[in-house]
């Protein structure tokens, strides 16, 4: 659907123009601009954490732990964030996170002990999931109608954006460089971000009850997320428009009283545990086949590219078509292909070894895209922020899944047996896509014959 195009009656760029006074399109470019400035923070940390350690005369292993804290850090903040920009707006939060991410940064660069580096990174990495969750609700909040495809693009941002600068930071990670360059990178974070948070706002309560009567079908939705029910559409209707528009939000108890959350938190879980394993060991699992140097490095530099553009592709296709049906086949292909990676492995074939990373990353990555579009679709997009920042703290699972577990693993049974379990969850959770439904009004005790398909 073209920017412009009414979906049901209702011209959501109008609208969104008449109260901003400009395109729409213009929060989403301020929302990935932010996201690409702070994505060094998981992207860039291999990179500088040698020259950090040679610094500080500390052996490598005693940094170990740094990364692990940036993703509880990134990944527990976005709740606190999310709720108080539900309630209060961008602004003063995105402000916030260009302190601390931009800050973080630039500390690092005077940092004279480890407990300094791990405050540093902590600190800044809550100024990540700020961003992350400003950005990636933005798009739900201005794009109800294109929620996939929108989100794809803050997301993509995310995780290609890094590399404008990992070259930057390869060809300067020395003992003597690599203080300029966190320096660098940190005014540059500071700087997008402060632009951000400038340009960033969300739509007052009622901007889509305006001309109520293009789309009557719409329910209205009253202060503090509360339903003002007029005529709810059918609660069938999975075609991507937020349950806001179907005359209900649901508050985050309410979330968390549906079944559906909690199938959607396993199924996060799931598909990020699969995502990260790859991410994360993509290099030496090729070293455990034996694989030509070439290729492993080849594999981890394509890595974020098929990462980043499967988010809008897939996100895109999300709204065009029945998400929960992308949903189900992209989650299926991500374990299929991740189970073709052994064999390509065994094998010794380079060439399709590397195209199966890039295939598996394809179809895994959108999760990033899906969940967000179906928390709005399922329960509305007044209390986005603070409901799917909810659900993201299952990358924490997902997280420790692919790092202590997948560690476990590896030692108990190998490298194959690992990634085969990946797979295996990924096929799982797109099986379980099956399952779910629009939750009734009434949530998990209520009676949702009405919502089946």
């Amino acid at each position: 659907m073209a920017d412009g195009e009414t979906d049901g009656g209702v011209d959501y760029a109008r609208r969104a123009a008449d109260t901003l006074g400009f395109s729409r399109w213009w929060q989403i470019l301020a929302a990935a601009g932010m996201m690409a400035a702070v994505s060094p923070y998981q992207y860039v940390w291999s990179s500088i954490e040698q020259p950090l350690a040679a610094n500080l005369d500390i052996a490598l292993p005693a940094l170990g732990a740094v990364f692990s804290f940036y993703v509880v850090f990134q990944s527990l903040s976005q709740f606190p964030a999310g709720k108080w920009r539900d309630r209060h707006g961008p602004k003063t939060l995105t402000f916030l996170a260009a302190v601390l991410a931009g800050g973080g940064y630039v500390g690092l660069a005077y940092a004279t002990a480890v407990w300094q580096l791990y405050l540093l990174y902590s600190l800044g990495a809550v100024g990540v999931g700020i961003v992350y969750t400003v950005a990636v609700n933005t798009a739900v909040k201005w794009f109800p109608d294109r929620t996939g495809l929108t989100t794809g693009i803050g997301t993509m941002a995310f995780a290609g954006g890094s590399a404008l600068v990992v070259p930057y930071v390869r060809a300067n990670a020395t003992v003597g460089a690599y203080a300029d360059v966190l320096r660098n990178l940190g005014v540059a974070i500071l700087l997008v971000t402060l632009v951000g948070a400038y340009l960033l706002q969300d739509p007052p309560d009622d901007w889509l009850d305006d001309d109520s009567d293009e789309d009557s079908d719409a329910g209205d939705v009253g202060d503090g997320g509360e339903e003002v029910v007029s005529e709810p559409a059918d609660a069938t209707d999975d075609s991507g428009v937020a349950a806001s528009l179907r005359g209900r939000d649901y508050g985050t108890r309410e979330m968390l009283s549906t079944w559906q959350f909690w199938l959607l938190y396993a199924m996060f879980i799931a598909t990020a545990g699969a995502d990260l394993i790859v991410t994360a060991n993509v290099v030496r699992f090729a070293d455990h086949f034996g694989l030509a140097a070439v290729v492993a490095t080849a594999a981890a530099t394509l890595l974020p590219v098929a990462a980043g553009v499967s988010r809008m592709i897939l996100g895109e296709a999300s709204d065009r078509f029945d998400r929960t049906w992308v949903m189900a086949v992209s989650f299926v292909l991500a374990g299929v292909f991740r189970l073709g990676l052994i064999g390509a492995g065994r094998a010794e074939a380079g060439i399709p070894f590397v195209a199966l990373v890039m295939a598996a990353m394809f179809f895994s990555s959108p999760l990033y895209v899906f969940f967000p579009s179906i928390v709005a679709d399922y329960y509305g997009a007044w209390n986005s922020s603070g409901n799917y920042a909810v659900l993201y703290t299952a990358k924490v699972g997902g997280g420790v899944f692919a790092g202590t577990v997948a560690g476990y693993l590896v030692a108990r049974f190998g490298w194959e047996p690992t990634f085969a379990l990946g797979g295996a969850l990924a096929i799982a959770a797109g099986l379980a896509t099956f399952l779910l439904r629009p939750p009734s009004d009434a949530g998990l005790g209520g009676d949702e014959s009405a919502a089946a398909d």
